[in-house]
């Protein structure tokens, strides 16, 4: 990578960059939404609500495991780059275990958590047995899942994103396949689909592990000292993950709180159907954003501060034009869309009326995302932050508990598009400094 190939081609850098990233974030949102499908299809519209109700637990574990992970990847990089191979593969070895126990950990105190939310989310009926089926078997996968992630990061830090990606690829076909298996030919419902989940992120590690075992270049598993101080400056590097992951969660667990208030089991179902599509995009947008953040900080690095912006302007405007793009399939196939999943007039018919409104968010959300990645690219962690938490915390969690209340399941749909559309004013506003503080340097 050269400032020369950038100005030349500054497109086809950000398309080569991004391609990896995108297919692997895809498949990820793939798997989320197969696993979907056949519940929809082979145990219900209560089994959708029932894993829907759980995902905070899900994100609650992304959180751990990416703020140990991301903080231990970044410090064995730094080890790696001074030329400390020895001290390298002791933060390597110090970060997948802690991550292990941490996860299992995790399982073990959230066993005793899944009374107290059914209770404050008001379950009932065959939710109550779909969510303690699914989450009881899940909670042995989730540590997997984590672990996986962990490991992925350093294969990456090798030099080798393409056997990451084999993986996903392995995980994302066997996922699928077991789906059809346990739960469309075997009829063993929701815990099926999660034993599917867990076999494949189980055979998933088996490769992962047999790439350190014999192919690993750099990283190494073996023994280690557990160091304080070492685990400390991770978890610190690595917080503002677990920040962004958490609020994901929260504002999870407040959707499925006011849904199940206001509109019951079947808004949830549409809900987490229509959230399949926002999950994708915003997949789309993280691989785009984590394929243009490394040439972005290069060019701003280099004092090229025009070409940096350039760069965002244009991942930017593709991101636009998916989101439009997305848009406009919604607006014509809502109905057959929704039909996939569940047959029930009632959600079918919430779909088709609220999908129009809830993909409109997208307009605005690759623009407030990818300003997001470019603040922390070129450094500037505070506008980051203020972009994420009022996109992913703050404007949503008022709009969810507000718009609901005036229009009912309506409200619902309408939350994303006006948080995007509030926090793009933010966004533009740090731009606009951004221009001016461009004009004062050069």
């Amino acid at each position: 990578m050269s400032l020369e190939q950038i100005r030349k081609n500054p497109s086809g850098m950000i398309i080569k960059f991004s391609i990896p990233a995108i297919i692997s974030m895809l498949l990820t949102a793939f798997i989320t939404i197969a696993d979907g499908f056949f519940m929809g299809n082979y145990v219900g519209k209560e089994g959708i609500a029932a894993v829907n109700l759980g995902l905070p637990i899900v994100y609650l574990y992304l959180g751990v495991g990416l703020m140990i992970s991301i903080g231990g990847v970044a410090l064995a990089g730094m080890s790696l780059g001074a030329g400390e191979e020895e001290a390298c593969n002791r933060i390597f070895r110090q970060t997948v275990a802690t991550t292990i126990g941490a996860s299992v950990l995790l399982s073990g105190v959230m066993l005793f958590a899944f009374e107290p939310m059914l209770s404050i989310l008001q379950a009932e009926g065959q939710v109550i047995g779909y969510f303690r089926e699914y989450y009881g078997i899940m909670l042995l996968e989730l540590p997997v899942m984590v672990v996986n992630s962990s490991f992925g990061m350093f294969i990456r830090g090798e030099g080798k994103p393409e056997y990451y990606l084999n993986v996903t690829i392995l995980n994302a076909v066997l996922n699928v396949a077991l789906d059809y298996l346990f739960a469309g030919c075997f009829s063993l419902g929701a815990g099926g689909i999660a034993w599917a989940s867990l076999l494949a992120a189980l055979a998933s590690l088996a490769c992962i592990v047999w790439y350190f075992i014999k192919r690993a270049s750099i990283y190494h598993l073996g023994a280690f000292c557990f160091s304080g101080e070492l685990f400390v400056k991770g978890i610190l590097n690595g917080s503002s993950e677990f920040i962004g992951e958490m609020s994901t969660g929260i504002a999870m667990f407040a959707y499925n709180f006011v849904i199940m208030r206001k509109i019951g089991v079947d808004g949830v179902t549409a809900f987490t159907i229509g959230g399949y599509v926002a999950y994708g995009f915003s997949m789309l947008v993280v691989g785009f954003g984590q394929g243009a953040s490394p040439l972005i900080s290069f060019t701003y690095g280099a004092r090229v501060y025009e070409l940096a912006g350039e760069l965002r302007r244009r991942t930017s405007r593709y991101v636009f034009c998916a989101g439009a793009a997305v848009f406009l399939v919604m607006w014509a196939a809502s109905g057959w869309y929704g039909g996939l999943f569940v047959q029930g007039e009632v959600i079918e018919e919430m779909i088709r009326s609220g999908m129009v409104i809830f993909t409109s968010a997208f307009f605005f959300e690759g623009i407030n995302g990818i300003t997001s990645f470019y603040f922390t690219a070129t450094g500037r962690a505070l506008e980051s932050a203020v972009i994420s938490l009022s996109r992913g915390l703050v404007v949503l969690l008022a709009c969810i508990f507000t718009l609901p209340a005036l229009f009912g399941m309506t409200g619902v749909w309408m939350a994303a598009p006006v948080t995007e559309a509030v926090t793009l004013v933010i966004t533009l506003f740090f731009l606009y400094k951004d221009g001016k503080s461009f004009q004062e340097m050069e």
